[in-house]
């Protein structure tokens, strides 16, 4: 991402302060493994936006780490934490093209309306193993829906699977417009 990428993304959610916090996405309710020792659990809300999916994670007692290239999106997020008490939580403004990712550190990665494919090794190689990915996004058939959007952005159908099919599948499906995957690392 560039400068100007920063700066798209910072006017986006400027225009987006008034409008209410976003709730978690589903998903993660139903695959987040319940933290249930006193061991530091650590997350990833990867181009987490406003972190209202990081927000959730830290509510459910791990360590996470917000990346995103807005530094409006994490100020928002870093105003909804303080104001839910949560302290957890790392907030970094990073451009993903230049930003490294630690092998074996996370237990939870979790990606929302993203895509950058050739992030999908270090994504791999960032979670721990037997840790998991929560991954949805935008699929090709999404033209149908947004005929202008960028179809670089897009995935097309089965391409998510195929970045995890050696992962034992949690879920996967291909509904309508959207890609999803939960998918847990070969201990």
């Amino acid at each position: 991402m560039s400068g100007a990428d920063r700066l798209r993304w910072d006017e986006v959610y400027r225009d987006m302060e008034s409008a209410d916090y976003p709730p978690p996405d589903p998903m993660l309710f139903d695959y987040t493994p319940p933290v249930t020792d006193e061991a530091e659990h650590r997350a990833l809300d990867l181009a987490c936006g406003m972190g209202q999916n990081g927000l959730w994670l830290a509510s459910q007692g791990y360590v996470v780490d917000l990346l995103d290239v807005s530094r409006v999106a994490l100020l928002r997020a870093q105003a909804e934490a303080t104001k839910r008490g949560l302290r957890d939580i790392n907030l970094y403004p990073v451009d993903l093209d230049l930003h490294e990712l630690p092998q074996n550190f996370y237990e939870v990665v979790s990606v929302f309306r993203y895509l950058k494919r050739d992030l999908f090794p270090s994504l791999r190689q960032t979670i721990r193993p037997g840790g998991r990915i929560l991954y949805e996004t935008f699929n090709r058939q999404y033209l149908q829906l947004v005929p202008a959007f960028n179809p670089v952005y897009l995935l097309e159908i089965g391409e998510l699977l195929g970045y995890f099919a050696d992962w034992r599948i949690l879920t996967y499906a291909e509904d309508s417009h959207l890609s999803r995957i939960v998918a847990v690392k070969p201990e």
